[in-house]
């Protein structure tokens, strides 16, 4: 069994292409989810989709053949060219894979280093797989692992105090442009949702009036209680007369197609300030003079900053995320060939157990000396088999060793996909594990 995953993210994948990419609801994500794990070399497979990146994680048997399936139907879904996904998307096998993952669920691969959003958004993105029958212990082994690398990087450094995320940034662009004036404007926010919410805790933070704009006045309503009397709601209904009254304006919908259009903008004498933090984008292109627009790759010199003043930090936490993949590895190849072990082990001790009814039955020894010749016989095996065991997990620790494991299984006909991982715990490792 093999890990891979293929990521198209902020780093090679423009903001245009990652719309194309990127996943817009569950149901888009299920059916893509059901594609996969279609193909009998792929076990299990669960995607990340965030304004920034789309991973798609898997548990394999062929990590070429996965790969390759993998831009095959990505770029069906996206219809972006097969050689054009290519030149856009980075690929982790196995001891790299694991080690991007950790990475990212420690927010070390973030546009903004630290961001306090994106364990939450992978840890979701598993549990839908999982309810959907496409991830399982595989993908939770891995998982696990890395949400404890997560929280020792939290723990170790700094690299989350005072946490950061686009949210944050976008309205720290605002505060810089607009200065002394930012304090008692009014700013329109769109979308209820957790990067709606957050943005609204940011300006209220900033001293702004917030008008809070969603699709389910109810929710809006729930989603900004126990926030002041600085914030207020209303429906999307009502975005034309929003945007035309008010110079600032954040949006951070789910919506798949642009909620700002050209057709609901009127010439004002003042200018606008316009901060769109969605995927897919929900303000159009729009040419206007007086209208100024940022979107999430514009924001990247200012995480680039902040990126620059935690570098000590991100230094010391790239060490842990190290350890963890290391430590991880080590023990996913001993928990692969010591199920193995056991098996050889029991068949022998199971053809001795026969061997030796079936020759007291016939009469060739007698049945009082029945214990000492199972000792004899069992001592004999285990003498065999000392220097195959040596040799095999020597072999597990090695690159190709997965291979080797794999060949046993079939030589001897041991099968561990049943195996109760836990068992193998405390022998080889010591950072905990959660199946």
């Amino acid at each position: 069994m093999y890990y891979q995953i293929v990521s198209f993210n902020y780093k090679n994948c423009d903001l245009a292409n990652r719309e194309k990419i990127s996943f817009r609801t569950d149901d888009e994500k299920k059916a893509m989810l059901d594609r996969l794990v279609g193909f009998d070399f792929i076990h299990e497979v669960f995607i990340v989709s965030t304004c920034n990146r789309t991973e798609i994680i898997t548990a394999n048997k062929d990590n070429f053949a996965t790969y390759h399936t993998i831009l095959g139907v990505m770029s069906e879904y996206s219809e972006v060219n097969f050689h054009q996904l290519k030149e856009m998307m980075e690929r982790f096998d196995d001891e790299n894979a694991v080690g991007h993952l950790f990475s990212v669920v420690s927010s070390l691969d973030s546009l903004v280093i630290g961001e306090s959003q994106i364990t939450g958004q992978v840890k979701d993105a598993f549990r839908l797989s999982f309810k959907n029958n496409t991830a399982g212990k595989r993908l939770n082994r891995l998982l696990s692992y890395a949400v404890k690398c997560a929280a020792q990087v939290r723990n170790e450094t700094q690299i989350s105090a005072n946490p950061i995320s686009i949210a944050s940034v976008a309205v720290s662009q605002a505060e810089e442009i607009l200065q002394d004036t930012m304090a008692g404007i009014t700013a329109i926010v769109i979308g209820t949702g957790e990067m709606g919410v957050l943005t609204t805790k940011h300006l209220l933070r900033s001293g702004c009036d917030v008008i809070l704009l969603g699709r389910d006045i109810d929710k809006a309503n729930k989603a900004i209680k126990n926030l002041g009397d600085n914030v207020k709601v209303d429906t999307v209904d009502n975005l034309e007369k929003y945007i035309n009254r008010y110079r600032l304006l954040f949006s951070a919908t789910s919506s798949p197609v642009p909620v700002v259009t050209k057709d609901i903008i009127h010439e004002c004498d003042f200018r606008r300030l316009w901060f769109d933090i969605a995927i897919p984008r929900d303000i159009e292109e729009i040419e206007d003079e007086k209208i100024t627009i940022y979107r999430i790759d514009d924001l990247r010199d200012i995480s680039n900053a902040n990126h620059a003043l935690r570098q000590e930090q991100a230094f010391r936490a790239s060490e842990i995320v190290c350890e963890y993949q290391q430590d991880f590895y080590r023990w996913l190849k001993a928990l692969s060939i010591e199920p193995v072990i056991k098996g050889i082990r029991e068949h022998a001790n199971a053809a001795i157990e026969k061997e030796l009814a079936r020759a007291i039955k016939k009469g060739f020894v007698p049945a009082e000396l029945q214990d000492n010749l199972h000792k004899l016989a069992t001592s004999m095996f285990n003498q065999f088999l000392h220097k195959p065991t040596q040799k095999m997990r020597q072999s597990s620790k090695e690159k190709e060793g997965i291979a080797s494991i794999e060949a046993m299984q079939h030589i001897f006909e041991v099968n561990t996909e049943n195996v109760d991982p836990k068992q193998y715990k405390e022998d080889h490792h010591t950072k905990g594990y959660k199946a």
